[in-house]
């Protein structure tokens, strides 16, 4: 689903004729306008919800790309969301936008983005963040056959070249509860950092445990190995929340809506029903 938004350019004149006219910040169309205010709801186009995300969007988040199918766990998560906001159909904007852009400061063109964002202290400064709507470890992924797959506990990997994606939170996990004997090698997306794990440039990769699947069973084809979790002091499960542009409107409304999902056990059903079996073994 390519739904990147093409924003018209409009002259000094026509932009103030179209706010005096229409008092909106935004057109349906191009999910709003980033230098404009959000309509007096909260919402960057008046009547509908944005929610933004990566482009690609992989399983099991998102499954072939198409997060306005509802289908994998925030894909369906949103689209729970949204429903229990009021908004349906094509009442629900999809737009696209990478993960370092999304936690940047500035205006938005969109009410809500998900990519597995973790909260983060440093992140608050520049964005808000909802309630978690999952809750998940970190994991360790190596390529089948190396010294790294075969490892049993912490101490086996000390020596092993580990790498990780620019902007997550399995930096401090490794460096925290692995301290391998080299640096972390930290690459610009995931994508990178797994061809880096392909061509023996790293011994292993850390993402997430949902992740750790993608990346072994799609990514290596099946030719990798999880070895195991990364769980215990200064690592705590990460807290995955919807993004929202800083001092948003419709935070409370968000986290309300989040709360009754929760309490009715939609999103304990979602996350059962997209990351089930994901099973792998504790390191210590």
């Amino acid at each position: 689903m390519s739904r990147f938004s093409k924003f018209a350019k409009f002259g000094a004149a026509a932009a103030a004729a179209v706010l005096l006219l229409s008092g909106c910040a935004g057109s349906a169309e191009d999910g709003g306008n980033s230098d404009s205010a959000a309509s007096a709801s909260g919402y960057v186009t008046e009547g509908k919800i944005t929610f933004a995300t990566s482009k690609p969007a992989y399983a099991p988040w998102v499954l072939n790309d198409d997060p306005a199918s509802g289908e994998g766990l925030e894909a369906a998560v949103a689209v729970a969301l949204a429903k229990e906001l009021g908004f349906e159909g094509d009442d629900v904007v999809w737009v696209r936008e990478q993960f370092d852009a999304s936690i940047a400061p500035g205006p938005k063109t969109w009410d809500l983005n998900f990519q597995q964002f973790s909260v983060t202290e440093e992140r608050k400064q520049a964005v808000d963040f909802s309630n978690a709507y999952y809750t998940t470890t970190q994991a360790v992924v190596a390529a089948a056959g190396t010294s790294a797959a075969k490892a049993s506990s912490i101490a086996d990997l000390k020596d092993a070249v580990i790498g990780v994606q620019s902007g997550t939170t399995s930096l401090a996990a490794v460096e925290s509860q692995i301290a391998p004997n080299t640096d972390v090698q930290v690459f610009n997306s995931n994508e990178d950092a797994v061809a880096a794990l392909q061509v023996g440039q790293i011994d292993a990769l850390v993402v997430d445990l949902p992740s750790a699947y993608y990346v072994r069973d799609v990514q290596l084809e099946g030719e990798g190995v999880i070895v195991g979790q990364l769980v215990g002091e200064g690592v705590s499960g990460d807290d995955f929340a919807f993004v929202l542009p800083k001092g948003s409107k419709i935070l409370a409304d968000v986290n309300k809506a989040l709360e009754n999902l929760r309490n009715e056990g939609t999103l304990d059903e979602l996350a059962a029903k997209w990351l089930a079996n994901l099973d792998a073994p504790i390191l210590k």
